[in-house]
């Protein structure tokens, strides 16, 4: 009286893959990670200091624009600042900002 039955036995995944073999890896393995060249302790400090270089070059050319702007401010506050000498009376200079309002 079973025919009526039409279920599917269970097969187990883990049992199928094993029955199966090992598979066949398509990338390298982690013997090919671990024998991979790399580079001596001289070339490592070699390239730690070619990157301090560059660094400290881009900090000196940072450093630069800085003081570039820094006198740009002050060229500019000092023109607000002779501006509002003459209308003090008139106008008030807030120092951080530029805008001026009527007193």
């Amino acid at each position: 009286m079973g025919k009526r039955d039409n279920r599917v036995a269970y097969m187990n995944p883990i049992a199928m893959a094993r029955s199966r073999g090992p598979i066949q890896s398509s990338g390298p393995t982690i013997q090919d990670y671990l024998n991979r060249p790399r580079p001596t302790w001289e070339e490592v400090k070699e390239q730690l200091e070619k990157k301090k270089k560059g660094s400290k070059a881009l900090a000196e050319f940072e450093e630069k624009m800085n003081e570039n702007w820094k006198k740009e401010l002050e060229k500019h506050r000092e023109k607000l600042l002779s501006g509002s000498e003459s209308s003090s009376k008139k106008r008030q200079v807030i120092p951080f900002l530029l805008y001026c309002y009527p007193c």
